[in-house]
């Protein structure tokens, strides 16, 4: 991937403008110009550009090469170099000056020698230039010979041609550069190439990749550039990367992000790497290396150079090698130092890249060496408390350190770090499960303090990761029945404990008393295995706890709480419940079908529920972040009928029982939105979704209601990459994608629609996903098969007792046979929402009632007022088709018509809005407001542009100055007349000069020259 391709060179017109402007200052006024910029800024396409342009002008441009002359370096390799760019423009006038220019290098080179060839090439420049006015061009000054650059300097500075404009290109100049700083004195003006805006990296990455990108695809990768984020070559080395990865994704017509942040990486290629990334020249093998070993160093351990320090000097060479590789690496920019010493790469992608080259380092040995250097003189628990940071050490060591000391650096690191750092706490609490096997005491404390520290700062990928050593402590499932007392036969010595401490249990409501006092050593041993026995209590409370934790985390990533793996199953999986074993996560699971995360989950028929889990310690049921088990049937019966709603808020205490919390949570049960219900539920209790995968479905549902359809669009497709995203644990948001296809669909875009749609399996219920196939099906010309393929939705959706969202596909039922004329359909689907709003009793349903009725029985009074709750609760497109309703009705319908067309607009609405919008009007002889589209008005781009037109520029000219092609100009210059209504280039000129444009509010405020 070239960084240019002939096109326009992004966010570089100025640049391009002051060097064009200095190759046309022929004669007198011809000046030097010194243009810098570091590797990959795009120096030599801004001095090509600007070389067409300036020959578009009708300049004669030469460049000059002389840095791998034959000759030798200084005023001969000078001298070669002149000649031969003046042989390009000699004619039978100028060649006795030729001639001259030719014998110049043969002359014998004495003490004044150079001095001599100089003054002699300066005079033929300037009679070449008095014959044929021409300019030169030098590109990679810095590469030239420290000779050649200084002969080049004395000549500009002594002997200058006259009326010869030059301009050289090369990397900034320091003043240890012999050279080029002679060069940098001798030029008249220094211009410096800024780094891109982030807006014009933007726009080279769209160019590159032929498709708008995703915000967050810019961000990430600015954000992994850091220093060099404006750097153009950094900017498609990265985008190179991906692309060789598979690391890009388009949806709905965006290039999307995914793979991690932290995976983002400049190219491998090691000359390409070396020439980017090393400003003092490409470094030796050992030396990469040893950078490739840093790399590794850095990327999962906080490493300081007090560490490296505090080494043995007996220690491993390898450690020395790193150390001493550190120096050199800070002194090129490359690494940082903050005021604590810690080291760090200036640029991550770079980091990233040097992790993938091979190194012959051993880092792991490294960072035990670190680890040990402070645990042998302190004592583990100790380091590990005093220096959290050892944690990452011990991580990153794997099994160069025991898992006994390992351990208890760790644990002591995450007890440490739990306020100050959690995520570090966090990675370090994850580290120890590793190491600590399932039988070990210690194991179900520790689950339970990550599980808590991470439901605590909502870190539910970080809780769902707890899966695995969470299901190796579980009891395994059961081989047999459960025993009629309710109990599971297990075998083991875990078993057999538990069975004693069951009995013990029973013995304390009886003779404990007189059996301590009959043998006191007896007595100490059943204190024993009370002991143990509460234990085991607590193992089991802790387990249950985190099992729930687990389970609330793969819900807002948008999986399954059942088994498998780390705690999640794609969606079409046949389970029909939690397994025995984690039956503390049943009533998690039962809301996956509710909230579009997958299948309806119901219990077996003729089995009870389970009983009520016991809290852990310090935990009771409603009082933490945590849902009780009467909170979670309230949050699975919001999607069911009123009673079942009511008999689960009756459950609740009487202060939870407020007609907002369930208008909220049957809001949230339509749209699929688990963190609206939750929030709903346990108020101030709730720990907040985080960065999960339903913080975005939030984010994706306020801004769809709220009209805001690009960013929707945006969330829709940062939660698809996502659930693609390698290394993550998130899942896929079915509903996401229903609402991403009913956007593009009310937009005309019918192919993202469909793409969105085929993404979601055929045994997802929910009704929102039949709404939005509903749409697709319908505006894709098959009404029959839209019709009828709702029927069945709502039947399945109905059996699966997913009620809320079902007024939704029936309205817009209703909407479609009026667009069929089929009344008895009307009429019939009117019923049908009566009787629902009978069953659910919900504010939706009353609206869509409401609106039903206006349709078939003309009630305008109905109308109003469903568009005022609707307004009320704040739902953009619901309220557009309000205001359809109110037109068609015949309740003002001018004012209503109009409304609806800005509506329509401002939502980007395409050919099925706009088709309905002028089949009313015209069916009730109404005038449709013309409308301009919201985002009309001019930019920078196209008001140059109109000035160039009204200054009679051609198209070859409006080419040269704006650096691009004359097919580009004739397409932009269609697209500005069908904006400004304009049909020829004469109407665009008097329209500027006249003041029309800017009195029509299509050009920006503050441009000069826009006022009559």
């Amino acid at each position: 991937m070239d960084v240019y391709d002939g096109g326009p060179v992004i966010g570089r017109d100025g640049e391009i403008r002051e060097v064009t402007r200095v190759l046309l200052s022929t004669g007198d006024p011809a000046r030097v110009l010194l243009l810098v910029g570091a590797a990959g800024t795009g120096k030599t396409a801004v001095l090509e550009h600007a070389r067409r342009a300036a020959v578009e002008e009708g300049a004669r441009v030469l460049r000059l090469r002389c840095h791998d002359s034959g000759s030798t370096p200084g005023a001969a390799a000078l001298a070669d170099g002149v000649h031969s760019a003046l042989t390009k423009v000699h004619n039978r006038r100028s060649t006795a000056r030729i001639s001259g220019t030719r014998r110049t290098p043969r002359q014998p080179s004495g003490r004044y020698g150079e001095l001599s060839q100089l003054a002699v090439l300066g005079e033929a420049l300037t009679d070449a230039a008095r014959d044929t006015p021409f300019a030169l061009v030098i590109d990679d000054v810095e590469r030239l010979p420290p000779a050649t650059a200084s002969a080049l300097g004395l000549l500009l500075r002594v002997f200058r041609p006259a009326g010869v404009p030059m301009v050289m290109a090369g990397r900034p100049v320091h003043p240890q550069d012999g050279g080029a700083s002679r060069l940098a004195a001798a030029a008249d003006r220094l211009l410096e190439l800024p780094p891109l805006r982030p807006a014009d990296a933007e726009a080279l990455m769209e160019r590159v990749l032929g498709r708008p990108v995703e915000p967050a695809l810019v961000t990430a990768v600015l954000r992994a550039l850091g220093p060099m984020a404006g750097t153009p070559e950094a900017v498609l080395s990265v985008l190179d990367s991906m692309e060789g990865r598979g690391g890009l994704l388009e949806l709905g017509g965006h290039v999307c992000l995914t793979e991690p942040e932290q995976a983002l990486r400049l190219t491998t290629d090691v000359a390409r790497l070396t020439r980017l990334c090393w400003p003092g020249g490409p470094p030796d093998a050992a030396d990469l290396d040893a950078a490739a070993a840093v790399a590794r160093a850095l990327e999962h351990a906080e490493t300081r150079f007090d560490d490296l320090h505090r080494l043995k000097p007996g220690g491993p060479r390898r450690a020395g090698l790193v150390d001493r590789a550190l120096t050199p690496l800070v002194g090129d920019g490359i690494l940082t130092v903050d005021e604590d010493g810690r080291a760090s790469f200036a640029v991550p992608a770079l980091a990233a890249a040097l992790r993938a080259l091979p190194t012959h380092h051993d880092v792991s040995s490294l960072h035990a060496l670190i680890t040990r250097s402070l645990s042998d003189r302190l004592g583990a628990e100790t380091a590990g408390g005093g220096h959290p940071r050892l944690a990452d050490h011990v991580s990153a060591a794997g099994a160069e350190l025991d898992d006994a000391l390992a351990v208890d650096v760790l644990l002591a690191a995450a007890r440490t770090d739990a306020r100050s750092d959690w995520p570090r706490s966090v990675r370090a609490y994850f580290s120890a499960l590793g190491r600590l096997a399932s039988y070990d005491r210690r194991t179900p404390g520790v689950l339970y303090e990550s599980a808590e520290l991470s439901l605590r700062h909502a870190d539910h990928p970080g809780a769902l990761a707890l899966g695995a050593p969470l299901l190796a402590c579980l009891p395994p499932p059961p081989t047999e029945r459960p025993t009629g007392d309710g109990r599971d036969s297990r075998d083991g010595r875990e078993a057999e404990n538990e069975g004693e401490a069951e009995n013990e249990g029973d013995g304390r409501h009886g003779n404990r008393a007189t059996d301590l006092n009959r043998d006191r050593g007896r007595g100490r041993g059943r204190d024993r295995d009370r002991g143990r026995g509460r234990d085991a209590d607590q193992d089991r409370d802790r387990l249950a706890y985190v099992t729930e934790v687990w389970a609330l985390a793969a819900l807002h990533e948008h999986r399954l709480p059942y088994t498998g793996g780390s705690g999640a199953q794609d969606t079409d999986v046949q389970d029909t419940g939690a397994p025995e074993h984690l039956a503390a996560a049943e009533g998690f699971a039962a809301l996956a079908g509710p909230y579009g995360i997958g299948r309806v989950v119901r219990p077996p028929a003729g089995e009870a529920r389970p009983a009520a889990r016991h809290p852990a310690a310090g935990h009771r049921p409603g009082s933490g972040p945590l849902p009780s088990p009467a909170e979670l049937r309230l949050l699975a019966a919001a999607s069911g009928g009123r009673a079942e709603l009511l008999e689960a808020l009756g459950a609740l205490p009487p202060e939870a029982n407020a007609a907002h919390t369930v208008d909220r949570l049957r809001h949230a049960a339509t749209h699929a939105d688990l963190a609206d219900a939750l929030a709903a539920v346990l108020g101030d209790r709730y720990s907040g979704a985080g960065d999960s995968t339903a913080a975005l479905h939030h984010a994706l549902v306020r801004s769809y209601l709220e009209g805001d359809w690009d960013r929707a669009l945006a969330a829709a497709r940062r939660i698809e990459a996502r659930s693609r995203t390698r290394g993550t644990e998130a899942g896929t948001a079915q509903c996401a994608r229903a609402l991403a296809a009913e956007i593009h669909c009310a937009r005309g875009e019918l192919g993202h629609a469909r793409t969105w749609l085929e993404l979601i399996p055929d045994s997802v219920t929910h009704p929102l996903v039949a709404w939005a196939r509903m749409s697709l099906r319908y505006w894709s010309g098959q009404a029959a098969q839209a019709l009828e393929g709702a029927r069945e939705d709502v039947r399945r959706a109905r059996r699966d007792g997913l009620l809320s969202g079902i007024e939704k596909v029936l309205l817009r039922y209703l909407s479609y046979a009026l667009l069929e004329g089929m009344p008895q359909a009307m009429r019939r689907t009117l019923g049908e929402l009566e009787a629902l709003h009978e069953e659910v009793g919900s504010a939706m349903t009353y609206e869509t009632v409401l609106l039903g009725r206006g349709l078939v029985h003309g009630e305008t009074d109905g109308a109003r007022a469903a568009l005022r709750s609707v307004e009320g609760r704040g739902d953009a497109y619901l309220g557009l088709l309000c205001r359809l309703i109110l037109v068609e009705i015949g309740d003002d319908s001018d004012r209503r018509l109009a409304e609806a067309s800005y509506l329509a607009q401002s939502l980007g609405i395409g050919r099925a809005t706009r088709t309905t919008l002028g089949h009313m009007a015209r069916r009730r002889s109404l005038v449709l407001p013309r409308l301009r589209p919201a985002r009309d008005r001019l930019s920078e781009a196209d008001v140059r542009l109109t000035v160039l037109v009204s200054d009679g520029a051609t198209n070859r000219q409006i080419a040269a100055r704006l650096a691009s092609s004359e097919k580009t100009v004739e397409r932009r210059l269609t697209q500005l007349f069908q904006r400004t209504g304009c049909r020829s280039r004469a109407e665009l000129a008097a329209a500027w000069l006249d003041g029309s444009l800017a009195d029509r509010g299509l050009v920006p405020d503050g441009v000069p020259g826009t006022t009559r």
